[in-house]
């Protein structure tokens, strides 16, 4: 794959590739091409994938920067703020290479819509960014839809040395909202709080502790749900109509906790990438920084924000 620098933003490539041994083979070119330009180059992917690169490179191993996807991204919406936009703005204004691998096999059905979504605002919030970022896609493993939807979210589509414009490349605002999915209904057992001024975060905070402690989540986690609760019962206060539904389970391992009230997201991008001093969406940034997974749903009633710690 050769350097590219046809524009003076992003360039977003899907890889598609069957076989480890064409996985490490584009992606070597791809690094040691950014390597001999000159410029910084960050690999983030799972493992294997990962130690599998890091081996194949070899003494370059040294010369980029080595990151596991499945803890950087473990919750797709933070990708954006604290690992692509993180990178560029360490090197501006110098173009940089990044190879991110956000979509994987054992990615489960309730992360990948926010993994689909991620790849699609890419295009939206780095469109101006010195960036060229490549997005492993495995054939052999990855189900037809989700081989499809890369095609609507990646402008360029690379196969080996070959590279070509996706016929399937879609508006990237238009497609993210595709994804704004319906959630599955919370169990009938779940522990039900309702969120008002008179009850306030403090009361929300005090309930998922404890809560979370019956559970058995470990103590440094427990505190992350704190935040994330005091951060979401805040936003339903001041920007949810003043009042809300915060809902508890419990879901493979972790704590799940969701938020429903009447107020509504104008920016999709909230949250998910740093904002300046004086914009709103710090509390939303940091949900995301905690959070194993954070998923979004605007209904025609309000807005409803389930969130996974565990």
């Amino acid at each position: 794959m050769p350097p590219t620098l046809e524009a003076p933003g992003l360039v977003h490539d899907a890889l598609f590739y069957a076989t480890p041994q064409e996985y490490t083979a584009a992606l070597l070119d791809f690094v040691r091409g950014g390597i001999e330009a000159g410029e910084p180059v960050l690999v983030a992917v799972p493992e294997p994938n990962l130690g599998r690169l890091r081996h194949a490179l070899g003494a370059d191993a040294d010369r980029v920067r080595l990151a596991d996807m499945g803890s950087a991204g473990r919750n797709p919406g933070r990708i954006i703020g604290g690992v692509l936009t993180a990178f560029v703005r360490e090197h501006a204004p110098r173009h940089v290479r990044v190879v991110g691998e956000p979509i994987w096999a054992g990615r489960t059905a309730e992360e990948y819509p926010a993994c689909a979504e991620h790849e699609a605002l890419i295009n939206v919030a780095l469109a101006d960014a010195p960036l060229h970022v490549v997005c492993p896609y495995d054939v052999s493993a990855l189900t037809p839809d989700v081989l499809t939807d890369a095609t609507r979210t990646h402008p360029v589509l690379t196969h080996g040395t070959e590279r070509w414009d996706s016929p399937g490349y879609a508006d990237p605002r238009a497609v993210a909202a595709s994804f704004d999915r319906r959630l599955s209904p919370a169990p009938h057992d779940a522990d039900v709080l309702l969120l008002v001024s008179r009850t306030g975060p403090r009361a929300a905070r005090r309930f998922v502790h404890e809560f979370a402690e019956r559970a058995g989540l470990p103590p440094e986690r427990v505190d992350d749900l704190r935040l994330v609760v005091q951060e979401l019962a805040v936003n339903t206060l001041q920007h949810g109509g003043g009042s809300g539904l915060l809902t508890v389970w419990t879901a493979d391992g972790r704590v799940v906790v969701q938020v429903q009230d009447g107020g509504r997201f104008s920016d999709p991008l909230a949250g998910r990438r740093p904002p300046a001093p004086p914009e709103v969406g710090h509390g939303l940034f940091l949900v995301h920084a905690l959070a194993d997974l954070v998923r979004v749903h605007h209904g025609t009633d309000g807005t409803t924000v389930r969130v996974h710690v565990g």
